[in-house]
């Protein structure tokens, strides 16, 4: 490429120039960066310090959009996995209506996730249309992401950690080992969305960028870690309890269940935070969106398995464990009651799997 000259003009002791670029042929396209060097001139020496203002006004659009050529199917992209997450939480909501008998709040919790992420979805497909088709962003509907993704980034890390502790589930209260863990998993989310919002809202070149952006980075990498500690805990206590109790069998289940959810959470992680950003250096510019693609795939292909994993249903191993303490329960209430000493219960066994209450039978 060949270099060129532009006229500079000089007056009031500002300095002025403008020039234009174009891309005219296939050879030229490309990834292109824009740097300003301050010339030293004859009066300045080398080693002296100088201070300078500059005011840049820059104008870049493809054919079709203002957008780069890695983010121009970015608006389409968002938009269609808006509706994959809201179909997907639609069904939840669905299954969570036929078998409201086995539901429990964290499941409730479950179904506000996937509309969450669908809502931050479509601002952001909103967002980046108008600055595809006007070079700026609209603050409103900016605004408007950032407060779903901040919202959407706190809840599914709440959501993860409750999962992993059993609550609801299992107990209904929360351990104090269980409650530090919120107590920094919580602000180091929020911490990584303003992280991301700074990123968002600032150019690369400016320091504030860099730093942020190494922020997020290591936070992110922190809330990751953090959200597999209860995971961990609670295998830890089922292999336990499989040990000493009575329940082996369903504990096993559970034991189970919790290890592949260990490695679905690992599986998520690796894909959204490290294979997805080796690709975003591998593939050619005008591919950068495939990152996008790999990551919202990733996640949505995780709420899915989780809510497959965790769904209300009579045989699943997750809640077998707290009916049969209800029925525990049950049983040593009535027994305690002087009327009802000589009766005892009974359970009804249908194609193998045991109903959660049973018929009571005695002698008078």
């Amino acid at each position: 490429m060949e270099e060129k000259s532009f006229s500079v003009h000089n007056k009031d002791g500002a300095v002025s120039f403008q020039f234009s670029f174009k891309i005219n042929t296939n050879d030229q396209e490309g990834l292109y960066s824009l740097y300003f060097h301050k010339c030293i001139g004859p009066k300045i020496q080398s080693n002296d310090k100088f201070s300078f203002s500059l005011d840049i006004e820059i104008i870049e659009k493809n054919p079709d959009s203002y957008l780069s050529a890695g983010e121009i199917p970015l608006p389409k992209l968002y938009i269609s996995m808006a509706f994959f997450f809201f179909l997907s939480g639609t069904i939840w909501i669905h299954i969570l209506r036929k078998r409201r008998n086995d539901v429990f709040k964290i499941h409730w919790l479950m179904a506000a996730l996937p509309f969450t992420k669908s809502l931050s979805l479509v601002f952001h497909a909103i967002d980046y249309h108008y600055i595809s088709s006007q070079g700026f962003p609209i603050e409103g509907w900016a605004v408007v992401y950032y407060i779903t993704h901040l919202l959407k980034g706190a809840l599914l890390f709440i959501t993860i950690a409750l999962i992993g502790t059993g609550w609801a589930f299992i107990k209904h209260i929360l351990s104090d080992k269980d409650k530090k863990i919120f107590m920094i998993v919580i602000p180091l989310q929020v911490l990584a969305n303003v992280a991301y919002i700074i990123i968002e809202s600032t150019e690369e070149g400016t320091t504030e960028y860099a730093l942020w952006k190494d922020s997020l980075f290591l936070v992110d990498l922190l809330c990751c870690g953090a959200i597999l500690f209860p995971v961990v805990w609670s295998i830890r206590h089922l292999q336990e309890a499989s040990a000493t109790d009575g329940k082996a069998a369903v504990n096993l289940a559970k034991l189970k269940l919790f290890r592949h959810y260990y490695v679905l959470i690992v599986c998520y992680i690796y894909f959204t935070r490290i294979i997805a950003f080796f690709l975003k250096f591998a593939v050619p510019f005008q591919w950068k969106w495939l990152y996008q693609l790999l990551d919202e795939t990733a996640t949505l292909v995780f709420f899915v398995l989780t809510g497959y994993k965790f769904r209300p249903a009579s045989d699943n191993p997750y809640l077998q464990l707290s009916q049969e303490e209800d029925d525990v329960e049950m049983e040593s209430v009535v027994t305690t009651s002087g009327v009802m000493e000589n009766m005892k219960k009974v359970k009804k066994v249908t194609n193998g799997a045991v109903e959660p209450q049973g018929d009571w039978e005695g002698t008078a």
